[in-house]
């Protein structure tokens, strides 16, 4: 089984969860890798690559993503989000969208984080969480990242505290328990991550993504499997003929003069992906990068 699978992510399971669960349904042996990590409080799109798309991964543009986070005013998270220990900081009944919106403004564009301690980041060979868990917490250094929008899709005053909604379009490496962390900050109330859907992650979507229980449950997981170049469309396309295709496979350049540049290019024959080149214009050649046997 060799292609892409658009999962949509339960909450309470980890990234690894999933792998795990998807290799009870696989023969022994079977590759497997997910596109970006999901905390296991969030739910939503878990792309997942299989057999020989993993060795994909490389190549595709999964930097842009898209939430839908909520967050609690009022109080902090040692974990930043709901499944840590809660602080309350401040006593607040309602907060001025006016004021949010300003603030909101802040943490758009190119900003920079400090990964939380409860991450996966490594630190002198250990993972963050694993010396949080015991008790310990280290200097980070803070990454930039690209927030391109954050919209407020609304404010809860029913609770005990004031709970904002936002939909989020960020870069790939951004903590959103983090961002509601810091906006919580700098409203000076505190605030922590209440509850997080992933929506999309580059091309992979919400709305097309199967839910993990309906892919264990399929009689056959290929249903669901999407071609190996589906993530890949943003590279150029070439269609090779069989004897051409024969030495693409034999890990042979072929001769080619429909580009006039360099770039990445999708060998396929009969619209199934054979191999990812790089095209050689001063050579005016396709030289196999990625073969997929």
């Amino acid at each position: 089984m060799h292609g892409f699978i658009n999962i949509h992510k339960p909450p309470g399971l980890t990234s690894f969860d999933v792998i795990r669960q998807l290799k009870k349904k696989l023969p022994r042996r079977s590759k497997l890798g997910h596109l970006g990590t999901l905390d296991p409080m969030a739910e939503g799109v878990l792309p997942v690559a299989a057999g020989n798309a993993t060795r994909l991964i490389k190549y595709i543009e999964d930097d842009n993503k898209e939430y839908i986070g909520s967050g609690i005013l009022g109080a902090t998270s040692d974990t930043q989000d709901a499944w840590g220990n809660i602080t309350y900081t401040k006593e607040i009944t309602s907060v001025q969208q006016q004021v949010l919106q300003q603030v909101l403004k802040q943490f758009t564009g190119v900003i920079w984080q400090i990964p939380p301690m409860y991450s996966a980041v490594h630190h002198q060979g250990q993972r963050l969480y694993e010396l949080a868990r015991q008790g310990m917490e280290v200097e980070r250094k803070p990454r930039q990242i690209t927030i391109e929008d954050i919209e407020l899709l609304g404010i809860d005053h029913t609770g005990n505290l004031p709970e904002i909604t936002l939909k989020i379009k960020c870069s790939k490496g951004t903590y959103i328990r983090t961002l509601i962390h810091d906006i919580g900050q700098s409203l000076g109330t505190g605030a922590y991550l209440s509850s997080l859907v992933r929506t999309r992650a580059g091309v992979f979507q919400l709305q097309e993504a199967v839910a993990l229980q309906e892919i264990m449950e399929a009689a056959d997981m290929t249903e669901h499997l999407l071609p190996k170049d589906y993530p890949l469309m943003h590279i150029a396309a070439y269609a090779l003929s069989p004897e051409k295709a024969l030495h693409i496979k034999q890990g042979r350049s072929i001769k080619c003069e429909e580009f006039t540049e360099n770039k990445m290019v999708r060998l396929c024959l009969h619209h199934e992906l054979v191999a990812i080149a790089r095209y050689e214009a001063e050579f005016g050649i396709l030289k196999p990068e990625t073969v997929l046997t």
